[in-house]
């Protein structure tokens, strides 16, 4: 019995151990905001048909965080879970590149809350031309010594709805 119980206890402490090791890799990526957000662009960016961090993408999110946009077509706001999210976007990458990059950043915190507008630019080859703009607005809340996202929603420029000078660096 007591040959047991050693066992039992260094199973669990392995077992703890392990699971602080499998996140270990993307601790520093919620620290701070501006960690969440570079990581954030990088779990989504990549070669045509190459696979996307989404174990990285998940340790970024809420496990309730939801993600929405305007589909042009539908002309309706689509939301969606983070899951349902991948899925889509490993459908898209399956044939083309994808590269996004943040070219402007607002934030605003209150106690563990906080608010991220985003000014993103998209391009299908790594160092190629600007194919689209937008604004990614998150909401990010602070729990166990790091940020979450817990919701992202994005709107596309169109000739109609071009970006602010105040969201535009450029």
């Amino acid at each position: 019995m007591k040959h047991f119980f050693i066992y039992l206890i260094t199973v669990v402490f392995m077992t703890t151990g392990n699971l602080k090791a499998q996140n270990k890799p993307f601790e520093n990526d919620a620290k701070t905001i501006d960690a969440l957000m570079n990581a954030s662009y990088e779990v989504v960016s990549g070669e045509k048909g190459a696979k996307r961090q989404w174990e990285r993408d998940n340790y970024l999110h809420h496990p309730k965080a939801t993600y929405s946009f305007f589909d042009k077509e539908k002309q309706e706001q689509v939301t969606m879970t983070l899951q349902e999210f991948h899925k889509e976007t490993d459908d898209m990458v399956f044939d083309t590149a994808f590269y996004e990059s943040e070219i402007n950043r607002e934030v605003r915190v209150f106690g563990n809350i906080a608010h991220v507008w985003s000014t993103y630019e998209t391009r299908l080859e790594k160092d190629g031309k600007v194919e689209r703009r937008g604004i990614n607005s998150l909401q990010l809340i602070f729990k166990n010594d790091r940020w979450h996202i817990m919701s992202w929603t994005f709107f596309g420029e169109t000739d109609n709805n071009i970006i602010p000078k105040t969201f535009d660096k450029n």
